[in-house]
């Protein structure tokens, strides 16, 4: 497929389908004229992330979602803000993958130290180890939580707008951070919005992770430096993913 008109396809990995919908309009709006946007929700799992349990079933989640999906895609975009399975669909996807908390802590990392605004208090630690993993701990200035979930300010966003804005403009007069990154598929949106009462730019997670994918269509996925993924035997697992990791390929779509 042409660089000119990426595909992209955009795995929400907890089971909201409304969560799926406000994204992907944030999504279509933020994307080049030219770019196609496809989104999948998990099959299975949390109707939303707040745990690393929960987060742990959506990496299952978004592999199934992977696997199950057949249509033309350039570039795969993991649409949940805490990338959960994002190393292990790199090595099951022959195109390139993108994680949203990873495409926005890039982001914002080449502004200087970032701090990171989500819902949910136990994504606190869980985005930092991921900061860490990924190589910008010494950027990220602070992950701030605020009491409502993700999926609490998607369902009334209008009602979190004063929390939000106390919290980034906190971490910007405490913490230094030169910008800060609204996370999350629920907030998507926000940023705009909130933008003017706020001192620093603001970041938002979707449209980050939208325009990084563009950038990676037409390139090639990673590749494992330890070769092609062993194959092996599995159980109870839809025939996609069971196909993927037996090593045969793919059906070709009838």
């Amino acid at each position: 497929m042409s660089s000119s008109a990426p595909q992209l396809l955009l795995i929400n990995p907890n089971t909201t389908p409304a969560m799926t919908r406000l994204m992907l309009g944030v999504a279509r709006a933020a994307a080049g004229p030219a770019t196609r946007l496809t989104a999948v929700t998990g099959r299975f799992g949390a109707r939303y992330i707040s745990s690393r349990a929960a987060a742990a079933v959506a990496g299952h989640a978004a592999l199934d979602a992977l696997a199950g999906h057949r249509a033309a895609h350039d570039v795969v975009v993991l649409a949940c803000f805490g990338d959960p399975g994002l190393l292990a669909l790199r090595e099951l996807s022959p195109k390139p993958v993108i994680g949203m908390a990873e495409a926005s802590m890039q982001a914002a990392a080449r502004r200087g130290r970032f701090a990171i605004v989500t819902g949910g208090e136990r994504w606190g630690p869980m985005l930092a180890e991921l900061a860490a993993l990924l190589g910008l701990d010494k950027r990220l200035a602070r992950v701030r939580t605020v009491a409502p979930t993700g999926a609490d300010i998607a369902r009334d966003p209008a009602a979190a707008y004063d929390l939000l804005v106390r919290a980034c403009c906190e971490v910007a007069r405490k913490g230094g951070a030169k910008s800060a990154i609204l996370g999350g598929a629920g907030l998507a949106g926000i940023a705009k919005i909130i933008q003017p009462r706020v001192p620093i730019p603001l970041i938002d997670s979707t449209i980050a992770v939208v325009k990084a994918a563009e950038a990676l269509a037409g390139k090639r996925g990673a590749r494992d430096p330890l070769g092609p993924t062993p194959a092996v035997g599995s159980v109870g697992l839809s025939p996609g993913l069971s196909r993927a990791l037996s090593g045969r390929p793919r059906r070709k779509p009838e």
